[in-house]
């Protein structure tokens, strides 16, 4: 099949996801020969919109895992200083008691 497009995108990037979905257009067509073509289009558009919208959600789960152990990471390290200032200060009255 071949389509004329205008992309910002580098030709061969664009030309690698043009070959991709003639590879997955001719499957669902191969597995489904009573789809129209553009049945089949559908087929394709709705799979990788799918596609996209789990991947999505699951870097927006990611992402808030990091978020966590950001949080968690901080919260440590300002309890590493809390005890470090505490040690400082015992380790202060102690010399001072001698």
């Amino acid at each position: 099949m071949e389509y004329c497009l205008t992309s910002d995108d580098d030709e061969a990037y664009v030309r690698s996801l043009a070959a991709e979905l003639d590879r997955r257009l001719d499957k669902i067509a191969k597995n489904s020969p009573f789809l129209s073509t553009t049945m089949t289009a559908v087929v394709a558009a709705l799979e990788a919109y799918d596609n996209a919208k789990k991947q999505a959600a699951q870097n927006e789960e990611l992402r808030a895992d990091l978020r966590r152990a950001l949080e968690d990471t901080a919260c440590a390290k300002l309890e590493a200083d809390i005890l470090r200032r505490k040690l400082e200060y015992y380790e202060g009255n102690k010399s001072g008691e001698q």
